[in-house]
């Protein structure tokens, strides 16, 4: 069973409390649920951290939820190890021989003491080494001078290439050390296994047929410094959690199908599978399956909506600077709204239905306004002056407008008959306390802020919005207003695609031009990894001599070109840089915004993490008659006037105007087709892509 509701990562720690304020070298959590992440936990140390594990564990299994948590410390040791402290090979027997000798507090543990009366069974001399203490411990050297272990110094994942960077479990202390991690971390994952048993498996020694999977993975082999003013722990937990949440059932399925009886494994290290990457972002993310050529337009958006994952933090904030910013959660009421019973209109109110025919009623003395509730009891047969808002009194249920009475010697007079329950509105009939006001990945709008104003939300929790870098190449670019020597233009796909960016509600991050040089090409690419989250380049994408983005891309092992079968446009380039998605647009303006609506929209939405969003077209009579070839779709530059699509008159691609002249795109199916005046075409108006 590799289907999962929930996924958690946990960056352990061996060492004390770190104090209440969140720092780096600490324990880190993240738990994504059904797709949407939560902001990463800190926690100051184990104690808390066990709780915490034991609350979550708990919770998903009282919620009929499948839970995949992820720890970055291995669950095993190399070949031997588990067999001399135990007489068994199981590790599983291993993590509760730890449980019993470890004692661990928020302020000191005996790990080093520990890791000196196992050495003392074997030489003294090994296989542990580093004592992070001020005091001697027989056993446990300062540094590996005269060591000697008797078991191999790593486990066979970490000889993999892939495992590159990975640190021996032996080195108790010290930078990149994972021993203490182990020593500390087993016996917490031993007492819950025993808490919850029957309902915990361990990944690999056991079959994944329970609520909950232990798994050993490993951020820091696949994921460098998180981004500027982040703690890098925090960011990395948050980052695999999200991918794995994203991640298809079989892919998952590949990634843990592993043989590792006794030393165990870490999750994306290939085994039989060279061609498995670890996550969140595989460097053949984009690659097309093997013998696609041409890929038609609903393909590619379909891979790009398959492998593609949010990429942006959350973070909480008030109401009013809200708008525009993207739920990272859903928002349940607080109140409903209305929250009592209210009149809907200036009037008078009584009890129960009125019949047919004049009515009279002795008028009680005081009113109810909004704001101000009448305090006490309407009596049976008398009304009360109700204002509109106000809350329905004791002995109200019913109102008539103060249009329809006749007020005289304190009585009121008016014509029936008047239903129970007229002109007035009930609590809760808009929404209820506890409904679901708006789902996770909505963008907000004014009204969201209204509504959710209403319901009794202050502060909602919300994807930082996401950056995407843009950057425009080619030694021919001037900047408008320069002046332009032979052979030169003005570059136009700049200003284009940052005012796009921020139409669209994502931040523009200017990366400027650059020239047809390779090396200030591949420092403006690695300063824009830096800075934004996604970057779009126009130009050098394609294979010529150039075509310098392209050539980076390959060089750096992490680029494809999908030759879209579509018009306007180039084969579109794709790739990581750094780990940071790239879209190489072609340099054309015409098809470098088709491309952005088409493809980078869609995309950018789903990493900002508002999902995948498709553009809605409407079907419109042509106004212009079109004769088109099978094999590829088109887009043209279209507008609607009295009803009936026009299009542009020229397809030209070098034609600027067109895309200021239409308001939107008229989208033709990928078959031969002869449009004539009056045939229903698809107009998709720009309004549709956000713009």
């Amino acid at each position: 069973m590799t289907s999962f509701d929930s996924f958690a990562m946990v960056d352990w720690s061996g060492g004390n409390d770190t104090g209440p304020r969140p720092r780096k070298d600490a324990i880190w959590a993240c738990v994504v649920r059904k797709g949407r992440a939560e902001e990463p936990i800190y926690l100051r140390n184990r104690k808390i951290a066990e709780q915490w594990l034991h609350n979550l564990i708990a919770d998903e299994i009282a919620s009929g939820r499948r839970l995949f948590l992820g720890f970055d410390f291995p669950f095993g040791y190399p070949k031997g190890f588990a067999h001399a402290l135990t007489g068994s090979d199981d590790p599983l027997r291993l993590w509760e021989w730890f449980e019993e000798r470890i004692e661990d507090t928020p302020k000191a543990n005996n790990r080093f003491d520990l890791a000196g009366e196992i050495n003392r069974r074997f030489s003294c001399r090994g296989p542990f080494w580093f004592n992070g203490l001020q005091r001697d411990i027989d056993g446990l050297p300062k540094n590996k001078s005269d060591y000697h272990n008797p078991f191999p110094d790593r486990r066979s994942v970490e000889l993999n290439p892939e495992a590159k960077g990975s640190f021996t479990c032996w080195q108790m202390g010290g930078t990149g050390a994972v021993g203490g991690q182990i020593m500390t971390g087993l016996p917490v994952l031993a007492r819950l296994r025993r808490v919850f048993a029957g309902k915990v498996s361990v990944w690999p020694f056991e079959a994944l047929d329970t609520p909950v999977a232990f798994v050993e993975i490993w951020p820091s082999l696949t994921l460098g410094a998180g981004p500027e003013g982040r703690i890098k722990d925090a960011w990395q937990v948050e980052q695999v959690a999200m991918s794995l949440a994203g991640m298809p059932p079989e892919e998952l399925a590949g990634h843990l199908n592993v043989t590792a009886a006794e030393e165990g494994w870490i999750l994306g290290v290939s085994q039989h599978k060279p061609d498995i990457a670890p996550p969140p972002l595989r460097n053949d993310c984009f690659a097309l399956p093997a013998g696609v050529n041409w890929t038609p337009v609903d393909d590619a958006l379909a891979l790009l909506r398959q492998r593609l994952t949010v990429v942006t933090a959350t973070e909480m904030v008030a109401l009013p600077k809200a708008t525009g910013r993207i739920l990272a959660e859903d928002i349940i009421a607080k109140r409903s709204n209305p929250p009592q019973p209210n009149t809907a209109v200036d009037g008078y109110g009584f009890a129960g239905a009125a019949p047919e025919g004049p009515q009279v009623m002795p008028l009680h003395p005081g009113r109810a306004a909004a704001g101000i509730p009448f305090d006490g009891l309407v009596p049976e047969g008398h009304a009360l002056r109700v204002l509109t808002g106000a809350a329905l009194p004791a002995g109200v249920d019913t109102v008539i407008l103060e249009e329809d009475v006749t007020v005289q010697d304190n009585h009121i007079a008016f014509h029936g008959p008047l239903k129970q329950g007229a002109n007035t509105r009930r609590a809760g009939e808009d929404v209820t306390e506890g409904d679901l006001v708006l789902p996770a990945g909505r963008r907000l709008t004014p009204a969201d802020l209204a509504l959710l104003s209403a319901t009794g939300i202050a502060k909602v929790l919300v994807r930082k919005t996401l950056r995407v870098a843009v950057l425009s190449t080619g030694d021919e670019l001037v900047e408008p207003g320069k002046s332009a020597g032979p052979g030169q233009i003005f570059d136009a796909n700049r200003p284009m695609l940052l005012s796009l960016i921020d139409r669209l509600g994502f931040q523009p991050v200017d990366m400027g031009r650059v020239s047809d040089d390779r090396e200030d090409l591949r420092a403006r690419l690695n300063s824009a990894a830096k800075q934004a989250d996604v970057i779009l380049t126009s130009g050098g994408a394609s294979a010529g001599d150039e075509d310098h983005v392209s050539a980076l891309l390959r060089e750096a092992g992490a680029m494809q070109e999908w030759r879209i079968a579509l018009k306007p446009g180039r084969p579109l380039a794709l790739g990581l840089w750094d780990g940071t998605p790239v879209f190489g647009l072609p340099g054309n303006p015409v098809a470098a915004m088709v491309c952005t609506l088409i493809f980078a929209r869609p995309a950018l939405g789903l990493m900002a993490g508002e999902g995948w969003q498709d553009p809605q077209g409407f079907d419109l009579p042509a106004a212009f008659e079109k004769r088109k070839k099978p094999g590829r779709r088109e887009y043209l530059r279209a507008r609607v006037r009295d009803g009936r699509a026009e299009v542009f008159a020229s397809e030209g691609s070098g034609r600027i105007s067109g895309l200021s002249w239409a308001e939107g795109l008229v989208e033709i199916e990928d078959g031969a087709r002869h449009i004539k005046p009056g045939d229903m075409v698809r107009f998709i108006p720009y309004g549709s892509f956000g713009l």
